[in-house]
């Protein structure tokens, strides 16, 4: 019953403040206790720091790591982060990856941007030019294929840290893969993916991006009947070794970062899950990602995309949606037709 009228309150304080921006508005219930409302309607007591008391109305949010009162999540259509001003890319970047969500409909879009809902302004560009670094995605691209507007927002600066050549495209790479299967093997799966950051680390650009010395990733399986937890610590560098060589359990992540990860399991279940690592729970072989369509088209065929002058487009695309990058959206509105 509490529930209800805490929903109903809710809808209230939403209809009354349409003018909620991204983050956190601060606003009163009846009763005069104070509440951070955020645009995914989602609530916290202003005077907790415990995750726990949060009630979400859309999703349990489990992949969220616990935040303090004055933490301003930031949610993208994909993932949610909590930015670091200080070293200007984020703490953590989290979300629920599914096995739907592992088939491929968009392409990378490859075009860096500024992200609009940090107000204290991202890295750019300029940060990243003659440094040497990648412009290492946490939330991988890959893993936003199953959206135009979440494979766009993927490629935000607020979701790169500057990372090794052969980091990125090699021993990372090879995990993002892993976890996708990951996610097919085990119906859905919780991520939450960052730099290690401390004070003293060395910078690049005129807005001294924090170059990490090292990244992690825990993922949960909270599916019945194999619940399992476990994390990675890598160096920033390249690497031969097999991935197991970095997996830890969530336990030695959380002491190295600081950082509380999935504060809503139980507190018998949150234990037990993050204090050990199962290495032989896991399989470790990455498996092919399908796409949506049975067959992949072997050749390219002309888009069935419409230009902003009403005309067929000429592009050529070998993506089974039959839509090239530049219409995409074009796809998506196809699919709510019910086309």
């Amino acid at each position: 019953m509490k529930i209800m009228k805490v929903n109903i309150l809710l809808l209230i304080l939403f209809s009354t403040f349409q003018s909620i921006i991204f983050g956190q508005q601060k606003v009163k219930t009846e009763n005069g206790k104070s509440v951070l409302l955020y645009d995914d309607v989602t609530w916290v007591y202003s005077d907790s720091t415990a995750v726990k008391d949060v009630f979400f109305a859309s999703s349990s949010k489990l992949e969220l790591p616990k935040i303090k009162s004055q933490d301003s999540i930031i949610f993208h259509a994909g993932y949610s982060f909590l930015y670091n001003e200080t070293h200007e890319q984020a703490n953590w970047v989290a979300y629920e990856l599914t096995e739907k969500e592992t088939n491929k409909l968009f392409d990378r879009t490859d075009k860096f941007m500024l992200d609009p809902k940090v107000i204290s302004e991202t890295a750019c560009d300029k940060d990243y030019e003659g440094s040497g670094y990648d412009r290492g995605h946490l939330a991988p691209a890959a893993d936003m294929g199953w959206s135009a507007e979440a494979m766009a927002e993927s490629f935000y600066y607020s979701n790169m840290s500057p990372q090794t050549p052969s980091f990125n495209r090699g021993i990372w790479k090879k995990l993002e893969e892993l976890v996708r299967s990951w996610a097919i093997e085990n119906e859905s799966i919780f991520i939450v993916t960052g730099p290690i950051l401390s004070d003293g680390l060395k910078t690049i650009g005129e807005d001294k991006v924090s170059i990490p010395n090292y990244y992690y990733k825990v993922i949960l399986d909270y599916k019945e009947p194999n619940v399992k937890g476990i994390g990675f610590i890598l160096p920033n560098l390249g690497s031969k070794e097999k991935l197991q060589f970095y997996a830890v359990s969530i336990d030695s992540v959380e002491k190295l970062t600081g950082i509380d990860f999935y504060p809503l399991l139980p507190n018998s279940e949150e234990e037990l899950i993050e204090k050990t690592v199962c290495i032989e729970c896991w399989t470790w072989d990455s498996k092919k990602i399908n796409y949506e369509n049975s067959e992949i088209l072997s050749e390219a065929v002309q888009c069935s995309g419409i230009t902003k002058s009403q005309e067929k487009c000429k592009n050529k695309t070998t993506n089974p949606t039959g839509f090239c990058t530049v219409h995409q959206s074009q796809y998506s509105s196809e699919r709510k037709k019910g086309n």
